[in-house]
């Protein structure tokens, strides 16, 4: 055996056997609804965890013990920092005191539907200053499939050092659901793929520790074309499901009638329904990542691009649901009190990203309605790109009977429905939130 192979093999068992032993030192590069969970589940396993983010205001709540994610409690939070198993940081340069990092930043859409990896690149060439042997390097941002090999591996290797020899570098793709008690970071399944068979059995050796199961791919393209597919899957499948909702009420059928007896079939069919449009960072994002890419290829993705179409224009069918509605009692939008039910892009969560509700609220104020809202979780709309003034929640029962029309876009649990329905003149309701109801005032999707 040679020295240079001596030496590669003391690397990786050097990493391999500290993190056998939970005494690798493990870094989480971006602190939002993916980083964050991540890192508690690494500190409550055991290992020393550093969190590293741009936002100092994060950083300032982890080192006072707080939590900003309700998926995770502070009073889990205050315990990981108070043993010194969790500590956060806005300087990378820690990186060269780490065994392992993973970077977990946003990885949003231009205008032009193209993938924006910059903060990607920009947390990976901070990492290339300190990078160093026996580093594990793992991307959980979602990401066209290439992107690992491509975007990341050129700016690690500038460095000299040689992919699954002296470092591993691999992708594992997020799969966090927020505000699902039943699943969450520990017991969904992890997928991991590395740019070597060492990075791939390195990678999934560091994930057993802290979570229930492990899915080894063969590389980095797999598991990155995993998570695309994954939510190409629930997108597409929307995005029908909404045009059969166009389709049922143009006929007057009740297309929830119609799901709820197709999902008596016990094979074939799985339901999935209908609502004001698609919100949250993944589903309404991550399926252009790969139409962008299989565009590259010479392929066009006509399955993404047309339930793209389809899922982009509810809000405004929603709209002309309210506009009807209200026409249907001598009203018009103009001049309009519409009360907003729920922002958030899913029910018991506050996150807003890509919410059909701020599209809804922007059309209707274009088109001379007075809005307001509630949300239990949201309790300011913050004047940005969608609206151009700030919105702040009033009590539900209060903004629907003041309303000429209330709009359900997110059913929290919190909303008292029956109240909501004696006290509202008018409600279009596109959650079924009213399922089993039957009133006139109610105007369903």
């Amino acid at each position: 055996m040679s020295p240079c192979e001596v030496e590669i093999v003391s690397y990786r068992q050097q990493l391999q056997q500290k993190i056998e032993a939970r005494q690798a030192r493990v870094g989480i590069a971006g602190l939002g609804y993916v980083g964050l969970p991540l890192a508690a589940e690494f500190a409550r396993a055991g290992f020393e965890v550093t969190g590293i983010d741009i936002d100092a205001r994060k950083v300032a709540s982890l080192r006072r013990g707080e939590s900003y994610i309700k998926d995770v409690h502070a009073s889990v939070i205050q315990l990981l920092v108070d043993s010194g198993r969790l500590e956060a940081t806005t300087d990378f340069s820690i990186v060269k005191d780490l065994d392992t990092i993973n970077i977990a930043v946003p990885t949003p859409l231009r205008k032009t539907k193209d993938p924006d990896m910059s903060y990607v690149v920009d947390a990976c060439r901070e990492i290339a200053r300190y990078v160093h042997p026996g580093l594990l390097i793992i991307l959980e941002s979602t990401v066209y499939p290439g992107a690992t090999e491509e975007a990341l591996l050129p700016v690690l290797q500038e460095s000299g050092l040689r992919v699954g020899e002296d470092f591993f570098l691999c992708f594992s793709p997020e799969r966090v659901d927020p505000g699902n008690p039943a699943h969450h970071t520990r017991n969904i399944p992890k997928v991991v793929g590395g740019i070597t068979p060492a990075c791939t059995e390195i990678g999934a050796l560091f994930y057993r520790q802290a979570l229930d199961s492990v899915v080894p791919v063969t590389s980095t393209k797999v598991a990155e074309m995993v998570k695309l597919l994954e939510n190409t899957f629930r997108m597409i499948n929307i995005g029908l499901v909404n045009e059969i909702a166009l389709m049922s009420g143009s006929m007057g059928v009740d297309v929830w009638e119609v799901i709820d007896a197709a999902a008596t079939k016990p094979f074939g069919f799985m339901p999935f329904y209908p609502g004001p449009g698609l919100g949250g960072h993944c589903i309404p994002i991550d399926p252009f990542y790969l139409s962008w890419k299989s565009r590259q290829a010479g392929i066009e993705a006509r399955f993404i691009d047309l339930a793209g179409c389809i899922n982009g224009q509810m809000p405004h069918f929603v709209v002309e649901k309210i506009a009807n509605a209200l026409n249907g009692v001598c009203k018009s939008v103009k001049g309009s009190r519409v009360h907003i039910l729920g922002v958030a892009y899913k029910r018991e969560i506050d996150d807003i990203r890509e919410s059909p509700a701020l599209d809804i609220i922007h059309l209707l104020h274009k088109r001379g309605a007075t809005v307001t809202y509630s949300d239990p979780h949201v309790p300011v709309l913050h004047a940005d790109g969608h609206l151009a003034f700030e919105l702040r929640s009033i009590p539900a029962e209060l903004g629907a009977a003041e309303a000429d029309c209330a709009a359900i876009i997110t059913d929290h649990k919190a909303f008292d429905y029956p109240a909501l329905l004696e006290r509202t003149n008018l409600i279009v309701d596109t959650r079924n939130a009213f399922r089993g109801y039957t009133s006139p005032k109610i105007v369903r999707l």
